[in-house]
């Protein structure tokens, strides 16, 4: 073919008609664009300035903080034993750094453990009434790492509806098959069990539970799930996050406050809330928490924790252990404020915990509850569905060990005053 001939060809090819567009498919991205797009409501909160997540703090002093600008009561955080801005606590993390410097570039599979995290993990283990503890980087991934370094393909979860994200997590990326029990529901649990039993009788079987609903506050059911474990031959796994620190004698969990360490094989726990730090742990039986160190990804592939927050938790652990009646200021202060909000005409579910739930009703009220309550110089979180149920939006409250008295009347006063601004409660103080 000769130059001009290959040229005429292409002009004459031009001429036709072009062929339909290739149909262009759907970008992973789509979904980032209709969230804002089609998400009315949120557009609408973050313009009325009622958007309650991610407000930055600008300094924390415990059961004060500043935001914009202005200082407000804290009445939504973790920091059960009011530690995090303890000077003995601060001494200790700064301790760390200036010997093991700010990060331990690594794995503690590697070259990231520490003397710090076997002093920590052998006072771990001896605090919770465990022959062994093995450290995680954060709790949401100590839950996840056992989960899915414990429970195999031949093997059943068995697991509350209502349990944190961190073990739903652990229940996706195990190979094991997950069958959730209604909240709370024994009954249900036992049906369940029952099954298992006749279809797959060879099959290992784990349950796992929160040992405190972290948003209702609400203390699992130990003694019967240690029972139906043991009927049923399935180990118990039991997620103290929110319960290590603040329940038990001692501040040693759900199990210790039943009197039932020794038959609860499993304990998780974390340093985000009563231990002012960050990272998580198991307890339990030598041989399972070694196979567990060795098995659990989110063990083996992570960074350690570096030497700040273990030294924090190990002089939290010192401080908890040295005044017990921080321990009682915080059931003191939880049960002033259950029946505080209750003779205001709160409903604040059956919380039985310094986690106080204050039902608001639709989510826009909730909103605006939140924002009022801000501009009232108090922080809570703000719970909508689908973490809590439609007609269920929520103030999450949470208390610490050191919150004043004048403090806490101050919550209620501006509870009291902005329940009845937005019809929560009239003016007589009931629903």
């Amino acid at each position: 073919m000769t130059m001009p001939d290959f040229y005429n060809k292409q002009n004459h090819a031009d001429e036709r008609e072009a062929p339909p567009p290739v149909k262009q498919e759907a970008s992973i991205f789509d979904k980032c664009h209709r969230f804002l797009e089609a998400a009315g409501d949120y557009a609408q909160v973050k313009a009325a300035d009622l958007y309650p997540y991610f407000r930055p703090i600008e300094r924390n002093d415990g059961t004060r903080a500043i935001m914009n600008g202005r200082e407000i009561i804290m009445a939504g955080s973790n920091n059960y034993l009011g530690l995090t801005s303890d000077p003995r606590v601060i001494e200790a993390a700064t301790k760390a750094v200036e010997q093991y410097g700010t990060g331990c570039t690594g794995s503690r599979f590697l070259n990231g453990t520490l003397d710090l995290h076997i002093e920590l993990e052998k006072r771990l283990a001896d605090f919770m009434g465990k022959e062994s503890a093995v450290l995680f980087s954060t709790g949401y991934m100590t839950n996840q790492g056992l989960i899915q370094g414990l429970a195999g393909k031949s093997d059943i979860v068995f697991s509350d509806k209502d349990n944190h994200a961190c073990i739903v997590a652990g229940t996706q990326v195990s190979l094991a098959d997950t069958w959730r029990y209604r909240h709370d529901d024994l009954t249900h649990l036992r049906r369940l069990l029952e099954k298992a039993q006749a279809e797959r009788p060879g099959a290992g079987k784990l349950i796992a539970t929160d040992g405190v609903f972290s948003m209702s506050g609400v203390i699992a059911q130990v003694p019967e799930l240690v029972a139906l474990a043991d009927e049923f031959g399935a180990a118990l796994m039991v997620d103290d996050a929110h319960a290590v620190g603040v329940i038990g004698p001692g501040g040693r969990g759900s199990a210790a406050y039943f009197g039932l360490s020794d038959r609860v094989p499993l304990t998780t726990g974390t340093f985000s809330k009563s231990f002012a730090s960050l990272g998580g742990f198991v307890a339990g039986d030598h041989d399972v928490i070694e196979y567990v160190r060795h098995s659990a990804s989110t063990h083996i592939f992570s960074a350690s924790m570096p030497p700040a927050n273990v030294a924090t938790v190990l002089k939290c652990l010192d401080i908890l252990e040295a005044e017990p009646e921080r321990l009682e200021r915080l059931w003191e202060i939880s049960d002033y404020m259950r029946e505080g909000f209750r003779n205001a005409g709160f409903n604040v579910w059956t919380s039985q915990t310094p986690i106080i739930p204050v039902v608001i009703g639709d989510m826009m009220t909730c909103f605006q509850f939140w924002h009022d309550l801000l501009e009232e110089g108090v922080f809570v979180n703000a719970v909508v569905p689908p973490a809590v149920p439609q007609g269920q939006s929520l103030m999450r409250t949470s208390y610490m060990a050191t919150h004043t008295n004048e403090e806490l009347d101050f919550i209620l006063d501006a509870f009291h005053r902005i329940g009845k601004k937005h019809g929560v409660i009239n003016t007589n103080g009931t629903v």
